[in-house]
């Protein structure tokens, strides 16, 4: 959007995850306000009519109509965790919350690295994005424990780091699959 910038691209305004979204990892934008390939946005159109405003919880008229029925579905990333998302951003401080989603990345970076077949881009994001870090942790360090891995194929090690993925979800109750959002009518 011309004219949008802000200093922190990581973490968008409205509390989604940038480092961790796949129009990022993909190269297609540069995260919110980050310039050439930003995304169109209702929500980081209003910041320039409120002085510029970095976080949307900065804001006097947070939350405000815009995001009625945002979390009811999810783009190409989740956006169940938003809300959640903000309250840790807030709770530990922005700095030691980007620290975590730097470790996600490094995470989600990992695993695309060398356990995805050519079908678990989508998959691997949406785990990472959805997972707490101390799970995400576990998976990885069960991953790096089994050294028969190393001798399978892409595929087979790929179902490996899926099933653990899975069962850290399935542990938590998280549903792994974007819901999609409801028709209007």
């Amino acid at each position: 959007m011309k004219g949008f910038t802000r200093t922190e691209t990581r973490f968008s305004l409205c509390g989604l995850n940038c480092t961790l979204c796949s129009m990022h990892l993909g190269g297609y934008c540069p995260g919110c306000g980050g310039g050439a390939g930003n995304q169109s946005c209702a929500i980081a159109k209003c910041s320039p009519a409120h002085d510029g405003i970095q976080f949307c919880w900065d804001c006097p008229e947070y939350p405000c109509p815009r995001y009625d029925g945002f979390d009811d579905g999810d783009s190409f990333v989740p956006h169940r965790n938003r809300q959640q998302d903000i309250a840790q951003a807030q709770a530990f401080g922005l700095d030691a919350y980007l620290a975590q989603l730097t470790e996600k990345r490094e995470i989600l970076d990992e695993l695309l690295a060398h356990y995805n077949d050519g079908r678990c881009k989508t998959y691997f994001n949406t785990a990472v994005y959805l997972l707490p870090l101390g799970d995400l942790r576990s998976v990885m360090a069960d991953l790096g424990s089994r050294p028969e891995l190393s001798g399978q194929t892409i595929k087979e090690r790929a179902l490996v780091a899926v099933g653990l993925l899975q069962a850290a979800a399935d542990h938590r109750g998280i549903s792994l699959r974007l819901n999609k959002k409801p028709k209007k009518g």
